[in-house]
């Protein structure tokens, strides 16, 4: 007859149940997982800083620790910190040209862009800085256009110091068109272009869906148009403070070129390559 426990009756008891070794799991947002000790089943929300949230069917949402003493489709776990994907280089800018990886800023050209106000420069720099360093194009503020033809006249345009000019409300019958329009009939006219959007102000160039609107707020002439939007959309707006913030929020919701207008995309567009052109 075989002896079923060899020589020692105590190296191999086949009674006794065998526990599973847990295994490393790179804990993921999405992941189902159950804490053993309290039969918590949730998915993971949120990790960070070693802790992990997860939510349950219910919507119930619980702290733990990542690490040891949880399951995973009934098999124990050891959960680890997320595995950190290598960084990429983006494909695009934010104004949607192909991206030069490794590119330097160029030597700041002779030629210059000038747009209505800080906002304006803003929010250009925003979406085409990337696209001005590698061209070696500079993007000044005015403070307004009223006395824009001396403006140009003390730059002095030429071949090869070209000035574009970003206008706000450049619609005809306008104000600004008519300051426009005796800029090109002056003196440097040839090397100047003034382009301008229909807006009374930047921020209508940004999408108002960005802001969760479905258009932006119509203000009543002789109110300031900016106090006006903020009142409308019940946001503070009592001294230049409260509108530096407004803009601030209306700036932060825009991601890239594709969250402005195409009156704007295309003005500035057409300005880029206008300066950069070289000199006949």
């Amino acid at each position: 007859m075989a002896d079923r426990y060899g020589s020692d009756i105590l190296a191999d008891n086949p009674h006794r149940a065998r526990r599973p070794r847990s295994t490393e799991q790179p804990v993921q947002i999405g992941m189902v997982v159950e804490d053993a000790q309290t039969g918590f089943v949730g998915a993971v929300v949120r990790v960070e800083y070693g802790r992990m949230q997860l939510e349950d069917r219910h919507g119930r949402t619980k702290p733990f620790p990542v690490g040891p003493g949880y399951l995973i489709d009934g098999k124990p776990v050891i959960l680890t910190a997320p595995k950190r994907k290598a960084p990429t280089e983006p494909t695009r800018t934010a104004s949607g040209s192909v991206a030069v990886a490794g590119a330097r800023a160029k030597v700041a050209l002779d030629s210059r862009i000038y747009v209505e106000g800080r906002h304006d420069a803003e929010l250009v720099e925003q979406v085409w800085g990337e696209d001005l360093r590698i061209e070696g194009v500079v993007v000044e503020y005015l403070g307004g256009v009223d006395d824009l033809a001396g403006i140009v006249a003390e730059f002095r345009p030429g071949p090869g110091r070209r000035l574009g000019v970003l206008v706000d409300h450049l619609v005809p019958g306008s104000k600004e068109a008519r300051i426009a329009d005796g800029v090109r009939r002056g003196p440097g006219g040839p090397d100047t272009l003034v382009v301008g959007h229909p807006y009374i102000d930047i921020w209508q160039a940004v999408k108002p869906a960005r802001l969760g609107m479905a258009t932006w707020p119509t203000i009543p002439k002789g109110q300031d148009w900016k106090h006006g939007i903020c009142g409308a959309l019940g946001w503070p707006h009592n001294d230049q403070a409260d509108i530096a913030t407004a803009w601030r929020r209306i700036r932060g919701r825009v991601r890239d070129w594709t969250d402005l207008e195409p009156e704007l995309i295309g003005r500035v567009e057409e300005l880029i390559d206008f300066v950069t052109q070289p000199a006949q």
